[in-house]
């Protein structure tokens, strides 16, 4: 008996239905991005592995997707080496490539490898699959879609306004309620000072920024398996806790960190950035959360998570500024600042809350049915006239039942039904069927397209 065949744990097969309902999603996304000035860039599915380590942190390294060499990908590896388990210096002689993590990193590699090329500052956008070897649950995907816009080349506060104003219409658009959290590396770095362990802000940031996941407790006993002495933890714990209103926060933090030039800085840049959300009109609710690192080791300034309102998920929209990313391929100095939005949690958002207009779910308009040879002939050309016009049209391939055809229809909400029949044929006419509320009406072939707008 043959195996049932199977994908992948953390992987999904899309059908045509879930297709519609995602490629809305891709091209809201899309029409926002070119709207506010970005352009269109692809990097392959896989990176050299050079390229990826170290880039995400310990933990991001550790969810890397690696590729066997091809062809004998043992030969030159010492059998010893495999026995003593040791993966970290067996890997880089079985694999050099890997599938790419992010869009992030592999966009830093294309901007230091095509810099003659580009004018900066550079504003692309990328909507692509990613690929993370994670353990898979509700909202969490092996294989997943991101949507990343960034601008490269350029310093200014103003960058991050404008991709915040762009996250709030894209989900404007969608229908999506959101929370944007914001906070700052250099506020994060301003707090291990403060705590007396700035050796360990790496240590800190990586358990931090599990509180929602596992809470407060559980995020302390991390802390002190990672090196972080009692004090330092029990001088933390009343920060992470900080309340009120965003400009409460950012006043408390102001204080906490004034003798504290990294913290202060951090502070300013948010504030500039907050005031400037407030000026464009923000639709969506904005909240000051110094615990959210994000977990990337290359943020440095401004970070940026999205939530959304009404269904429990994880965040939607992620990024943040990394003013030192393309420096690890040869080019320091060049400030970027980017979005992601995770397009596989939307559309569970959007299905969750059953957001989709009816346009997005149904592609055709209307199906001819196929009563014979002269009627299809005749279907086939009214259906040509209607694709001209951009109405999408088909025409059902087989002479067969009425009530066959006409289910067809209902079962892919096709919204109507063109009857071409012999006393149509003669008439040069069509009797087209709401599907909705059965009401069906005779009219010219000319005045088809008119009557389907």
């Amino acid at each position: 008996m043959a195996q049932k065949p199977s994908i992948p744990k953390g992987t999904r097969d899309f059908g045509a239905a879930e297709m519609a309902r995602r490629n809305y999603i891709f091209d809201t996304i899309r029409s926002v991005f070119r709207l506010y000035g970005f352009r269109p860039i692809e990097t392959p599915a896989m990176e050299n592995l050079s390229t990826l380590m170290g880039k995400y942190g310990e933990e991001g390294d550790k969810l890397l997707f690696k590729i066997l060499n091809s062809g004998d990908w043992t030969r030159g590896v010492d059998p010893a080496m495999v026995e003593a388990g040791e993966a970290a210096k067996l890997t880089p002689k079985v694999s050099e490539k890997g599938l790419r993590y992010d869009l992030t990193v592999p966009f830093a590699r294309f901007v230091v490898q095509h810099r003659a090329e580009l004018q900066m500052p550079f504003k692309r956008y990328q909507i692509q699959p990613v690929w993370r070897a994670d353990r898979p649950q509700k909202g969490r995907y092996r294989e997943f879609y991101q949507c990343d816009a960034d601008v490269v080349g350029s310093d200014s506060l103003l960058n991050e306004i404008e991709l915040l104003n762009l996250v709030d219409e894209v989900f404007a658009r969608l229908g999506i309620r959101i929370t944007i959290k914001l906070n700052n590396r250099k506020v994060l770095a301003g707090i291990a000072e403060h705590i007396g362990a700035p050796d360990k802000l790496v240590d800190i940031t990586t358990a931090i920024d599990k509180i929602d996941k596992i809470g407060m407790e559980a995020v302390c006993a991390e802390l002190g398996e990672r090196g972080l002495d009692c004090a330092a933890i029990e001088a933390l714990r009343p920060i992470l806790a900080i309340g009120g209103t965003l400009d409460e926060r950012l006043c408390a933090l102001e204080t906490l960190l004034a003798a504290n030039p990294t913290g202060t800085l951090g502070v300013k840049e948010l504030r500039e950035v907050t005031d400037g959300l407030k000026a464009t009109g923000l639709r969506a609710e904005l909240e000051l959360d110094v615990s959210l690192a994000r977990g990337l080791n290359y943020y440095t300034g401004t970070i940026i998570e999205v939530k959304a309102r009404d269904v429990a998920i994880g965040s939607i929209t992620g990024g943040g500024r990394y003013d030192n990313l393309t420096g690890v391929f040869g080019m320091p100095g060049l400030s970027g600042v980017g979005i992601s939005f995770g397009a596989d949690r939307i559309y569970d958002v959007l299905n969750a809350l059953d957001l989709y207009p009816a346009e997005a779910q149904n592609s055709t308009r209307v199906i001819f049915l196929n009563l014979g040879a002269a009627e299809a002939a005749a279907s086939l050309r009214a259906a040509m006239a209607l694709r001209a016009q951009g109405v999408a049209a088909e025409v059902y391939p087989d002479t067969a039942k009425m009530k066959k055809q006409m289910g067809y229809a209902d079962a892919l909400r096709i919204p109507y039904v063109a009857i071409i029949g012999e006393e149509e044929l003669a008439e040069s006419s069509v009797t087209l069927k709401n599907m909705a509320n059965g009401e069906q009406s005779r009219i010219a072939l000319d005045d088809l397209a008119g009557a389907l707008s």
